[in-house]
């Protein structure tokens, strides 16, 4: 029987470009707590997708030399994939292009406008492109955008207006009525004291300086602004239309939680609330604001070169240990770090040691010692009662602790039970039991015992880790794998034949993981020459080729090793441009860092981006082959951004 319905999102993710592992965060944690959801018998629906409109899309796809529609396309088949890759169970998968979503959006403006919560005036302020907002001059950071520090521009254009104003009051009351509604804590006090209370500016909610985006049909020289139709999104993916709603949308509407970043809660607890007290629709019962995971102690980015793929690590770690890794990592309300170290040592640590280690041992002792028959665990003794009362516990721990959001804490909880049980077995000493007869069914209880408590701890971990589980019930044989089964301690059915114990996670020899890293790291490199730089001894190009072939003068700003790969060194690079760049180069065999500090090389600027060793590599320096050792070709005296022609 059902418990009742739950409706949670994921913030829909930008198609500006391939994200990154820290994006990728949201969508497991939103999976996890969907699929502990379901297995404690809730109607789940969960919905996830891609943001595709606004002026940064149409200027990318332009660069590109393509239709906005042919890059978002792309994009988002990435984002799907990803998430696919990622064993993600959303019910929905919406684009902001899809035709239906387009039409309930152009519906919504027109209701807004009619009914007077929507005006026309004109905007004049500073303008991020890539945050896709406008900003006040007492707004700005140092004279930057105060969300992503980029440059800004004036701008002043014919818009339409949202009145967030008039609804302010309303949101303030309810917010501060609500406890709940916006997690954690210190996020709702940032909302009301930083931004709320302050006052609101009416909203910008239309566009007339580019076309990428959803028309104004009552008003063609309009698109709708990015913000009024994404955030939409989680009431037309699920049937909401001012002409009348589907069942579905009357199903799960309001939803339980929207997962969205921290630095997006603005948007989500302001402008979204009063979108749909303005259409007089009721308000999410939550928004939580999970934290950033941070390339060690940096914010992940192109210009600093730190971006690491989901696929790549998929590829070398695999799906579960990847989500185990994005969820045990990242803290409640604090930032998460993520180094190709600290992989290395929380796999082995906790997945390949505690976890792997547990279960192999455990099924092994039952085949070698009971020929793999589950006995009845019928000779209890003192030292039992805790085990079970813990694996018992536990479940309410982890219900606790999920409804607000911990999952990190969470999955402390679920190991927390298998390290006891790794002590268990040091207690008990299975193996000195077996060597005396009279000990028989004591050694058939402890090692039932132990079987069930790994079958607490598998049943727990299926919706963190779905794929570790199964291969824990297949070796335990049991097809009890049910919530309910965890009320009490002895579900697992005496006399069934435990399977063939096999590792579940293998040791990582770090030394020669970070040698595939790094055998990757130049594959990738060696790709991109091919790909973008022209060989000696194919056909002849001509001058229009040569053309397309971007070369700066840029100076070394920095440069230090790249972990764990020796061939690589990182640059960083002044080349004229606002950010500095961001160049992974081959020479460390013949340069030390210090030596090339200060020189000015050349740069092929519009090279495609390479991840070399977790290093984004935005471009590569030109150097020439001299028999065994490469020499870098220096410029110096030449200032900073000129082009080689």
């Amino acid at each position: 029987m059902s418990k009742g319905k739950f409706y949670i999102t994921t913030a829909i993710a930008y198609t500006s470009r391939k994200p990154h592992i820290g994006n990728s965060y949201e969508i497991v944690m939103t999976d996890a707590i969907a699929r502990y959801k379901r297995l404690q018998g809730y109607d789940v629906f969960f919905q996830t997708g891609t943001d595709e409109h606004g002026q940064k899309i149409e200027e990318i796809a332009a660069a590109e030399g393509i239709t906005p529609k042919q890059h978002v396309d792309r994009v988002a088949g990435e984002i799907k994939d990803i998430c696919d890759l990622l064993n993600t169970t959303y019910d929905k998968f919406i684009r902001t292009t899809d035709p239906d979503h387009e039409k309930v959006i152009q519906k919504i403006f027109k209701k807004l406008y009619d009914q007077g919560d929507i005006y026309k005036g004109h905007y004049e302020g500073m303008y991020c492109t890539p945050c896709e907002s406008f900003w006040t001059e007492s707004q700005l950071v140092d004279g930057k955008c105060p969300d992503c520090g980029r440059e800004v521009k004036p701008a002043r254009e014919e818009a339409y207006f949202l009145k967030l104003s008039k609804y302010q009051k309303q949101l303030e009351e309810y917010i501060e009525s609500n406890e709940n509604f916006i997690y954690p804590e210190s996020r709702k006090k940032e909302m009301l004291n930083n931004f709320i209370k302050p006052g609101l500016q009416d909203l910008c909610v239309s566009r007339t300086s580019f076309k990428w985006g959803i028309p104004v049909d009552f008003d063609p020289g309009h698109v709708v602004y990015v913000w009024l139709d994404a955030l939409a999104n989680y009431i037309t993916g699920i049937g909401y239309d001012p002409d009348g709603s589907s069942e579905l949308y009357k199903k799960y509407w309001p939803a339980d939680v929207h997962i969205i970043g921290k630095d997006i809660v603005r948007f989500h607890t302001i402008y979204w609330p009063i979108m749909l007290m303005a259409l007089g629709e009721p308000l999410p019962k939550q928004v939580f604001g999970h934290p950033w995971l941070l390339f060690g102690t940096d914010k992940m980015s192109k210009s600093r070169g730190n971006v690491i793929y989901a696929d790549d690590l998929v590829e070398l770690f695999g799906v579960d240990a990847v989500r185990y890794y994005l969820l045990a990592e990242m803290p409640y309300a604090s930032d998460g770090s993520i180094t190709y170290e600290n992989m290395i040592e929380r796999y082995n640590a906790d997945l390949a040691n505690t976890l792997g280690n547990l279960v192999n041992r455990t099924v092994a002792m039952t085949n070698k010692y009971f020929d793999g028959v589950v006995q009845p665990g019928d000779e209890a003794e003192t030292i039992d009662a805790e085990l079970k009362a813990l694996a018992v516990e536990t479940v309410g721990k982890v219900d606790k602790l999920l409804a607000e959001y911990r999952v990190s804490d969470t999955l402390d909880a679920i190991f927390a039970l298998a390290k006891r049980c790794n002590k268990y077995i040091d207690e008990t000493t299975p193996w000195a039991l077996a060597k005396d007869e009279s000990k028989k069914a004591r050694l058939g209880t402890v090692l039932y015992n132990l079987l069930e408590s790994i079958r607490f701890t598998a049943v727990l971990l299926s919706p963190f880790l779905p794929d570790t589980a199964d291969k824990i019930f297949a070796q335990l044989n049991t097809d009890i794998k049910d919530y309910d089964s965890l009320s009490e301690f002895g579900a697992l059915k005496a006399g069934t034949q435990v399977g063939k114990a096999e590792p579940i996670f293998a040791r990582i020899d770090s030394k020669e993981m970070f040698e595939k890293i790094e055998a990757r790291a130049e594959a990738s490199q060696e790709a991109a020459k091919e790909e973008n730089a022209e060989v000696e001894g194919l056909a002849k190009i001509g001058i229009e080729d040569f053309a397309k072939v971007e070369l700066r003068v840029a100076e070394i700003k920095d440069c230090e090793p790249v972990k764990k790969a020796k061939k690589l060194l990182k640059l960083t690079l002044d080349d004229g441009g606002k950010a500095p760049r961001t160049v992974a180069s081959g020479i460390a065999k013949w340069y030390k860092p210090e030596e090339l500090i200060g020189h000015k090389v050349i740069v092929v600027a519009n090279l495609k981006p390479a991840v070399l060793c977790g290093v984004e590599s935005n471009g590569m320096i030109l150097a020439a082959d001299c028999d065994d050792e490469a020499k870098v070709v220096f410029v110096d005296g030449m200032p900073n951004g000129a082009k080689i022609r």
